[in-house]
């Protein structure tokens, strides 16, 4: 009797320690999981990233840049709604040997050289001032406030939840920018 007595106590033992080992995993498997599971892009990552390949398609006018170090600048008009995302996305890259920088303006006259220019909801009440400003001057304007017929080149909008984008190629004649055919396809 003592025999089966301390049989059951060491199963019982074994039992609870194999018990305790396998919630312990399942715990750390769990938290482990919840870090390492990429979160969904988020809207203006995703915005960023367009702005940044947008760079690659498009041909500037030679007037566009001072001279051979001139960066590729993209600013952001109004209030910033990518926080660091934009940043973060162009930090580092250069195309055709030009190093990308982001500036943000407050106002058009705090502009002086920019090639690809966001153009901010916030300034949706200016929208057609704006690009009337900007019109002649080499700018690959782009926007995702309500921008039918006001001459930005490139509108983002929301298609079924995925985020598409819309050319206006007249707009980019104007503003003496070449456009790749690869990207007015995509548009």
């Amino acid at each position: 009797m003592a025999l089966s007595k301390t049989l059951a106590n060491r199963r019982r033992s074994w039992l609870r320690k194999m018990l305790t080992v396998v919630c312990s995993g399942i715990i750390v498997a769990f938290l482990l999981g919840e870090r390492t599971r990429s979160a969904p892009a988020s809207e203006y990552q995703v915005k960023a990233a367009f702005l940044f390949n947008f760079t690659k398609f498009v041909e500037w006018p030679p007037t566009a840049f001072g001279d051979s170090n001139t960066p590729l600048v993209i600013g952001v008009l109004g209030q910033d709604p990518f926080g660091s995302y934009l940043n973060e996305t162009v930090q580092g890259e250069s195309v055709n040997s030009r190093q990308l920088q982001v500036e943000r303006y407050r106002s058009v006259a705090e502009i002086k050289r920019c090639h690809v220019l966001f153009i901010s909801r916030s300034e949706s009440d200016r929208l057609n001032q704006i690009v009337a400003t900007l019109k002649y001057r080499g700018i690959l304007t782009v926007t995702d406030a309500d921008a039918v017929d006001t001459g930005v080149i490139i509108r983002f909008v929301n298609e079924g939840g995925r985020i598409r984008f819309r050319i206006d190629s007249s707009a980019a004649k104007a503003a003496k920018l070449s456009i790749s055919s690869k990207l007015l396809r995509l548009g």
